[in-house]
């Protein structure tokens, strides 16, 4: 399951999933591109695992605009001479309302950012990969990819739009040499989570819906995914990895 001195970037990467993902990858000897909005964060973390010997780069990044992905996949060749894996992890829930009353400015804004990012990342990664012949791409979805949830319809839809593209993009290349995946995690402890739970009735609501009571933590999906970015899940492809603790399975 190595990925010592395999290439790495990662969107999202300045905090919850992200951050642990390249804390994981840096341990195992990855080098990093590490991909965020947020500045301070982001570079906070690049110092803290370069302090601990790791080859990472930081590099701010909307991850809507296709420009700026055309520089991070462009900066990743420049930096390690390819891309060996892609974790597409950047995201936001959006704001919670019921269909008929949610605001086409916050569907636009969610669309953008977790379901055009995708398109957009994987466009860009699958093109240097196939070049070079192999990869690894990993689509960070959710447990709402695949049911609805209530007042988050933006969020649901482009969850669920992340395994279109993910299974569209395997179809379409069946032997380029590159696999694509997407990773479904349930309710973790994430910032973006945990604001969500500061309204006590949201956070009995989701903890009540996890069977073992607690939620997931950063390094538990992290561990997924690297594992999908590894050589050890080589035959792995097309595939949806749900990793909830069975909540879905209720």
């Amino acid at each position: 399951m190595s990925l010592a001195g395999k290439s790495v970037m990662i969107t999202g990467a300045a905090s919850g999933i992200g951050a642990a993902c390249a804390h994981k990858a840096a341990a195992d000897g990855a080098r990093l591109l590490l991909c965020d909005m947020d500045v301070e964060r982001g570079e906070a973390l690049r110092q803290d695992l370069a302090s601990k010997g790791a080859d990472c780069y930081f590099h701010v990044c909307n991850v809507t605009a296709e420009e700026d992905i055309e520089t991070a996949v462009r900066k990743a060749n420049k930096y390690f001479g390819q891309l060996d894996c892609a974790v597409n992890n950047a995201g936001i829930t959006g704001p919670a309302a019921a269909l008929e009353s949610y605001r086409l400015e916050d569907w636009n804004q969610v669309i953008a950012t977790n379901l055009t990012s995708v398109f957009l990342c994987v466009k860009h990664q699958l093109a240097t990969m196939k070049a070079q012949g192999c990869g690894a791409i990993v689509n960070v979805a959710s447990g709402a990819g695949l049911i609805g949830t209530a007042n988050l319809v933006a969020y649901c839809a482009s969850k669920h739009g992340v395994l279109g593209i993910t299974k569209t993009a395997v179809a379409e290349n069946p032997r380029s040499g590159v696999r694509i995946n997407a990773v479904l995690p349930g309710s973790t402890r994430t910032p973006m989570l945990e604001q969500s739970m500061a309204n006590p009735e949201v956070g009995k609501m989701i903890l009540g819906s996890i069977p073992c009571g607690r939620l997931a933590e950063p390094e538990e999906i992290a561990e997924a995914i690297l594992w999908l970015c590894s050589d050890a899940a080589g035959y792995v492809n097309g595939q949806s990895l749900v990793v909830d603790n069975g909540g879905l399975s209720r």
